[in-house]
């Protein structure tokens, strides 16, 4: 069984047993997400099931694994004839979360 969720403004297909890095949460690792916004779910029983905009009935439960933080990037600014140079970095911080169940 898979599920179309969504979460912080993206869209992502789990099954149960992934590993999903999700927007940064302040919860602690062993802790539970449970991830109402179900917006269809599939390879059931019942065949297809398409939310309109979401299903009530269905939901997702996650185990959360930790924080991870995400890939660097470099931001560098310059202006021409100026002397001016800047050069910065960011890493994004996840939150990796391990799909235990989907109901529906």
């Amino acid at each position: 069984m898979y599920a179309i969720i969504a979460d912080s403004g993206r869209q992502y297909r789990i099954e149960e047993g992934q590993v999903l890095d999700l927007d940064y949460r302040e919860l602690s690792a062993g802790e539970e997400l449970k991830i109402d916004r179900v917006l269809a779910l599939g390879g059931g029983d019942g065949g297809f099931q398409f939310g309109r905009p979401l299903l009530d009935s269905a939901s997702v439960t996650a185990e959360v694994v930790g924080v991870v933080p995400g890939e660097k990037i470099t931001v560098q600014k310059f202006r021409r004839r100026k002397n001016s140079r800047r050069k910065t970095g960011h890493r994004q911080l996840y939150t990796r979360v391990k799909i235990k169940s989907i109901t529906g």
